[in-house]
């Protein structure tokens, strides 16, 4: 019997202006592809010349930033008088890249900068006191933050406390922003007037390079070079448009081009949403890595067997920020911000070997303490597939798939529950709270798998310092609770916390985990998804032979495509069953008879549609379409998520 995992429901398409309907067709856009480009929020003139233009023009002016005259300022007088910098990153993608481009930018000013990049034991998160006490023996009078600091105001008062200003660019929530640093330059703060609040930690620190390099970069081009003091600027008086102030989009600077790779990398790593000043970052990210990556990325991607290329987004969410992510996690981040600041091949290739066998080992580590977390929950051991971190294992050796590292990035908006959660009668609590014996670095993984695996809130703890008797935890909202809020409403249990919507963070003393669990499963509870099938977002139905290469264009042109811009959801009618069979890491090959001819077909994380499935069955299939290359040969393949009885989902439904 076939027995689908998912209610299939139509993307309900917005009605579409004449003018916009217009303009689509004098650039000869299909009715399909301006059906799916609707039901995104594109149904205005405005709105597709707006997804259509160059991506320079959807950047804002980075003048409206929060702070952004203060701490521009700031860094001016660093150049002037010579001063020592440090940069203070995160320990995972999104902190290390926005590292990165702070360290590059500064740099390329003249300052004298040292990176830091932080141990989750020795540092934690956040600014540390460590960081602040070696700056301070260095005679270093600038600290500045990247993707952290928001939360850490005791140690910002610290480093005035020995001279040393704090510069923080962050993406995080907090309660209340650190009074003592200099400025704050996060879109996030309440008093914010930047347009765009999706930004992440890398992103902003682009942005602020932006200005940086546009101010006081002497070797850019001398129509946009300054020579003004940077004092005065009309801040208020400038609009909130994409295109900056009078119409015209802001200059990017070739230096700050070259940035947009690393931007772009801890957009994706942090699930940040395509959209808006995203999707303009994700477009110019990926012309750098196409066009040659720096040494250090060059080498990850040798690594990972990624060529620039075919390189996208799901390339980067499952090849390159898990890499990066391991060396923090199995190890010392500091591996990976070097290796992203690498000059040539011969620094990079070292480190590039080390980040590559840290994230073997942590595959296998994750595995393991999965599985132990999935038993302490009572709910039985992982399903068939995991390789510690969700990677969905692709096509055999001499294959290249079109999609890069496939994987079903529709499902990224809000995570569904797996096959073997749907099926599981096991009663579910609101959230998933569990505490083990486990490396510090990895349970914000096992958050995510849980989260992902059972569409819930799920929280990771382990031992933090056995002498104080604290633990660390790590949280992922499986796409219903705002971590970051409730973590704010359950602060007076904790020693500190501090991260946003869908993944978060916190210190508790162990006597007060129990309180916290019944606290946060109340919290949790108020936002449960109502129990039933989960529902598949489908953007398009249609017929199996008509998916060609055509439509692989037309889907093309929404790209690139992630968080908040899925792939499209196929609905394929008409399909019959040649050939199933079950392949290693858990997944089902399929071939698909049309009318004329076969298709293949693959499904990650699906090894129940092996047996399933039979010879002769009538199916229809919900899918991303795309291709693959063998021996030279480009065909066309279907990336199932799902399956039903030919014309059992979508009747009567939209």
């Amino acid at each position: 019997m076939i027995v689908s995992s998912f209610l299939w429901r139509l993307a309900p398409s917005a009605a579409v202006d004449p003018d916009c309907a217009r303009l689509a067709a004098e650039h000869g856009l299909s009715d399909r592809l301006v059906g799916m480009l609707s039901s995104r929020g594109v149904a205005t003139a405005e709105d597709l010349a707006r997804f259509l233009a160059p991506p320079e023009e959807g950047l804002y002016d980075p003048w409206l930033l929060p702070d952004a005259e203060a701490a521009l300022r700031r860094v001016a007088r660093a150049r002037e008088q010579r001063e020592q910098v440090l940069v203070y990153g995160d320990f995972d993608a999104d902190g290390l890249t926005g590292l990165s481009i702070l360290v590059l930018a500064l740099r390329a000013i003249g300052l004298d900068v040292m990176p830091y990049a932080p141990e989750r034991l020795g540092d934690g998160h956040g600014l540390s006191v460590r960081a602040v006490e070696r700056a301070a023996a260095e005679g270093r009078t600038l600290i500045v933050t990247a993707d952290c600091g928001t939360s850490s105001p005791d140690e910002i008062g610290l480093a005035r406390s020995h001279g040393i200003d704090v510069i923080v660019t962050d993406h995080h929530h907090a309660s209340e922003w650190p009074k003592a640093a200099v400025a704050v330059v996060n879109p996030m703060r309440t008093d914010s007037l930047y347009p765009f609040r999706e930004l992440t930690g890398a992103g902003v620190a682009w942005k602020f390079s932006n200005l940086i390099l546009n101010e006081l970069d002497d070797a850019k081009d001398d129509a946009v070079g300054t020579g003004r003091d940077v004092a005065g600027r009309d801040v208020a008086g400038r609009n909130g448009s994409p295109n900056g102030p009078g119409g015209k989009a802001p200059h990017l600077p070739e230096t700050v081009r070259r940035l947009a790779d690393l931007a772009l990398i801890g957009t994706v790593a942090d699930v940040a949403p395509i959209v808006g000043e995203n999707r303009s970052i994700a477009v110019l990210g990926l012309e750098q890595l196409r066009a040659g990556a720096r040494p250090g990325l060059a080498a990850l991607m040798a690594r990972a067997g990624l060529s620039g290329g075919r390189l996208n987004l799901d390339s980067i969410a499952f090849a390159i920020a898990p890499r990066l992510n391991a060396a923090g996690r199995v190890g010392e981040a500091g591996r990976a911000a070097r290796l992203l600041l690498a000059a040539n091949e011969a620094e990079a290739g070292p480190l590039a070997d080390e980040i590559e066998q840290a994230n073997l080992n942590r595959r296998e580590i994750t595995k393991s303490a999965l599985a132990e977390a999935r038993t302490i929950l009572g709910i039985g051991t992982a399903p068939g597939g995991e390789n510690g971190d969700g990677q969905a294992q692709v096509a055999p050796a001499g294959e290249s798939m079109a999609a890069g590292v496939a994987h079903p990035a529709f499902l990224s908006d809000t995570e569904i529950p797996s096959e073997e959660a749907i099926q599981s009668d096991v009663p579910l609590p609101s959230a998933l709270l569990v505490r083990g014996d486990w490396p510090v670095g990895i349970i914000g993984l096992i958050a995510g798998r849980l989260a992902e695996d059972f569409g819930r809130p799920a929280i990771v703890a382990t031992a933090l310092d056995s002498e104080a008797d604290t633990l660390r935890a790590s949280c992922r909202s499986g796409g219903g609770v705002n971590l970051a809020e409730a973590l704010i409403a359950c602060s007076d249990l904790l020693i500190r916390h501090g991260g946003h919507r869908a993944a978060a963070g916190f210190d508790i003393e162990a006597n007060k985990w129990p309180a916290f669990q019944e606290r946060f499963l109340a919290i949790a509870a108020e936002t449960a998804v109502p129990p039933g099938p989960a529902e598949l977002n489908v953007d398009l139905v249609v017929a199996a032979d008509a998916v060609d290469f055509d439509l692989l264009r037309e889907i093309a042109m929404l790209a690139p495509t992630g968080a908040g811009n899925p792939a499209p959801c196929l609905a394929v009618t008409g399909l019959t069953v040649v050939r199933t069979r079950a392949v290693n890491g858990g997944h089902t090959q399929l071939v698909l008879r049309r009318s004329r001819d076969v298709i293949d077909g693959i499904a990650f994380r699906r090894p129940d549609l092996a047996t399933m499935l039979h010879e002769g069955d009538r199916i229809d299939v919900a899918a991303r379409a795309g291709s693959r290359t063998y021996g030279g040969f480009e065909s066309l393949q279907l990336e199932v998520v799902d399956v039903a009885a030919a014309g059992t989902q979508l009747e009567g439904r939209s």
